[in-house]
């Protein structure tokens, strides 16, 4: 496998030690103080990793931590936990940045996480902002790295329009986006058409920027790939709507082929849970390429195998096996007592790229630096099949990767879930980048739409008085 010159290094420092004995040596070497709530409602900050005062930078980090979505915040303070752990075992003795993490939670709402962003770093002096679940909240933080100029690395949401129409040079993101699970996605329907001849397709996702721009994404995707289909429905329930049976009765209705759904987390599991009793399964596939396959909705599936179902998610507990994903998989096992969710795979990443900018650029670098490290950076990942390692893209600043997308298949290794996914279909990293022409256009039509909009918003101006 070819790895760039930095993987070489990070590799050659490697710790034969066991995760137990890397993670205590970690702790002595940066004087980590951990310190982990697991509220039951909203409460104060969870805070980890070096201590006030000593660490080289402070990143400031917005995820959910009650409610719903309250298991994304966790898995990705446990996923961030093991990035500092690793980060401390595989650079020499002294030299792995010191990062103070601070976690608050957003409450999934833009107005909530615009202030934390704002305190995390006028009060807190983070150099780095972090996290976010919701793609509607992440735009509202990016907003606020770009007016502060502090970089910004998410770690969860997926609306590609942070990376192409809002792209600023201080926002990265470390998970894949709504582009690259949909682009897998047409091109896995494409081979579908091929077999069995399916036309009519419907479409259900949240009523916001996320669902919406995975709708366009897919749209897109589904042209370049020449599928051909009749679009019989666009269905959007609000977010975490507490009710779908209307919304499968709808689809019940208009008997389509194939149902793509951008639901996700509990959502998504609610309305999984309403289409198997109401028989919807039985009479069309559905499909859920961005999120579906998350370990949350496996494990909430008992023992019953539906049929017509295809899933994929940003990280797969099983897939691909290589000695990697299986070390972060027992990693996590071991120190939370339970199997992760993506969100912690991607929360890791997050770090990692962080704290990997940080030894290459210099612990104090500036934020120039850092942008110019960040931009191309190679970071082989769990979620990397063998030979291939993930990369920041320049010109968007969205991580690079291969996806798998499976179907739901018996499987007992990761208990409290008994099936998992299986017969995958693998899409490489590079078929799955919006072309750069795709991007230069979504990008002037953007800034077209700005500008007409600043226009038409201006206060005019006086008249000239007359003498």
């Amino acid at each position: 496998m070819y790895l760039p010159l930095e993987e070489k290094m990070f590799h050659s420092f490697h710790a034969v030690a066991t995760f137990t004995a890397r993670l205590m040596a970690a702790a002595l070497r940066c004087c980590w103080l951990v310190l982990l709530v697991w509220p039951l409602a909203s409460q104060a900050r969870v805070e980890f990793g070096a201590l006030h005062g000593q660490a080289d930078a402070t990143v400031g980090c917005l995820f959910p931590l009650a409610g719903r979505a309250a298991i994304y915040g966790r898995d990705s303070i446990a996923g961030m936990k093991l990035a500092l752990a690793e980060l401390a075992a595989e650079a020499p003795p002294g030299k792995a940045p010191r990062l103070r993490i601070l976690v608050e939670d957003d409450r999934s709402k833009a107005s909530v996480a615009t202030r934390i962003a704002e305190s995390f770093i006028s009060r807190d002096k983070a150099r780095f902002l972090c996290g976010v679940v919701s793609s509607g909240v992440a735009q509202a933080v990016s907003r606020v790295a770009r007016d502060r100029q502090v970089i910004m690395v998410g770690t969860d949401h997926a609306s590609s329009r942070l990376t192409i129409e809002d792209f600023h040079r201080y926002y990265f993101r470390l998970s894949n986006d709504t582009y690259t699970s949909m682009a897998a996605g047409a091109r896995y329907l494409a081979d579908l058409q091929k077999k069995n001849n399916w036309r009519r397709l419907a479409f259900i996702g949240p009523d916001y920027d996320y669902g919406h721009i995975a709708w366009r994404d897919f749209e897109d995707s589904l042209n370049r790939a020449g599928v051909h289909y009749e679009m019989i429905g666009q269905l959007w329930p609000r977010l975490y709507e507490p009710d779908y049976t209307p919304y499968i009765a709808e689809l019940l209705a208009a008997k389509p082929d194939v149902v793509v759904t951008a639901l996700w987390g509990g959502d998504f599991i609610a309305f999984l849970k309403h289409a198997m009793s109401s028989g919807l399964l039985e009479k069309t596939r559905l499909a859920n390429f961005d999120t579906g396959g998350n370990f949350d909705v496996l494990a909430s599936l008992g023992d019953q195998l539906p049929t017509g179902l295809i899933l994929s998610a940003r990280h797969h507990n099983n897939w691909p096996d290589t000695a990697r994903n299986r070390k972060f998989v027992e990693d996590f096992q071991r120190l939370e007592g339970r199997f992760p969710t993506y969100a912690a795979e991607g929360a890791y990443a997050g770090i990692m790229a962080i704290g990997r900018a940080m030894l290459l650029a210099g612990r104090h670098a500036s934020n120039e630096k850092l942008i110019q490290t960040l931009e191309g950076l190679h970071m082989a990942l769990p979620e990397d099949p063998e030979g291939y390692v993930s990369h920041i893209d320049p010109e968007t600043h969205q991580i690079v990767q291969a996806q798998a997308i499976g179907e739901v298949v018996p499987n007992t290794a990761y208990p409290p879930a008994k099936v998992m996914l299986g017969r995958w279909v693998v899409y490489r990293a590079e078929e799955l980048q919006p072309p750069l022409d795709l991007v230069r256009s979504r990008r002037a039509r953007a800034h077209t739409d700005r500008s007409d909009f600043t226009r038409s918003t201006a206060t005019p101006s006086p008249p000239i008085p007359t003498q």
